[in-house]
């Protein structure tokens, strides 16, 4: 069963695509996702984000496919409009697992596409090697069994800064110093848009990202990581991935996924669509028209 019950269902607000949503996690957190309705005939569709992203990152995407398909997009804790964790030690691989589990149960989803970008692409993996059966299909953007140290050590520099900017415009300019040598091609208004989805107006008046410093104590060099993430064996949860429909894109300039690994997956994985999206990096939007494509072919075999 996919559709919410009655009795959690929520209408959205007028003018408004998704409902706002809540679940409870096994520490009482109070959890946020947006659930953009669609047929309860198909699995839906579960969107899960980067490390330090939120569910807008997939509002592009549940726009064009709502309707047709049930869209779910969790902030992981600490994220977004979910809650902040009392204790930074819970902001790691296995707890947002089985935050996600408690979401799943919630909802009675018993058989789901999982769209995974950077760290929801390791969930992905997490879900499928403890419910295999449960997968209907899913999509592993820019993130795989083996992952860079260059790229983790890059991102370790900047999550949990903690910069604040005092308009949107310096907030866009504020993701571009960082972000753009995987985004060459951007725009001003392409800043701009990817700054409102990672950044909110904060209670003092200023612009600040949308997540918990805290989340960057697992990340750091003391806490083992990033060298140790790089050299943890993934493959067994990638090959529970095996008879699915599945598809892997990388970014052409991805620091996190290299064209070796990228390769390697697909060959493991028989039937695997592996896409390079050109001239971007870590990690596609989705809104690119190698992306698009690709995850138009998952569904199409899904249907």
């Amino acid at each position: 069963m996919t559709a919410p019950s009655a009795s959690l269902a929520a209408a959205a607000p007028l003018g408004q695509s998704w409902s706002d949503r809540f679940w409870t996690s096994h520490d009482g957190l109070k959890l946020h996702f947006r659930d953009y309705a669609g047929s309860a005939e198909r699995p839906p569709l579960l969107c899960l984000p980067g490390l330090t992203r939120n569910a807008r990152d997939f509002a592009q995407l549940a726009e064009r496919l709502a309707g047709k398909w049930r869209v779910i997009c969790p902030d992981l804790r600490g994220r977004g409009d979910s809650a902040y964790a009392k204790d930074s030690a819970t902001y790691n691989q296995l707890q947002y697992a089985d935050d996600l589990e408690r979401l799943l149960a919630q909802e009675r989803i018993d058989r789901f596409v999982a769209i995974g970008t950077s760290l929801g692409g390791l969930l992905t993996m997490f879900l499928a090697a403890s419910g295999p059966d449960r997968i209907a299909g899913a999509l592993l953007n820019d993130v795989g069994p083996e992952l860079n140290p260059a790229g983790l050590a890059r991102i370790r520099d900047y999550v949990g800064q903690g910069r604040s900017f005092p308009t949107w415009m310096h907030a866009a300019r504020g993701v571009e110093e960082s972000q753009s040598p995987a985004f060459p091609r951007y725009e001003a208004s392409d800043w701009l848009g990817m700054a409102k989805r990672v950044m909110v107006l904060g209670a003092g008046g200023r612009i600040v990202f949308d997540y918990d410093m805290k989340i960057a104590d697992a990340f750091a060099p003391a806490a083992g990581a990033p060298d140790a993430a790089a050299k943890v064996d993934l493959w067994p949860a990638f090959m529970a991935l095996s008879g699915k429909p599945v598809a892997l894109l990388r970014g052409e300039l991805s620091d996190v996924l290299t064209a070796q690994a990228h390769a390697a997956m697909a060959q493991r994985l028989a039937g695997a669509d592996a896409v390079t999206v050109a001239q971007v990096g870590h990690a596609p939007m989705l809104d690119e028209p190698e992306a698009v494509a690709a995850l138009d072919r998952l569904l199409a075999r899904i249907q």
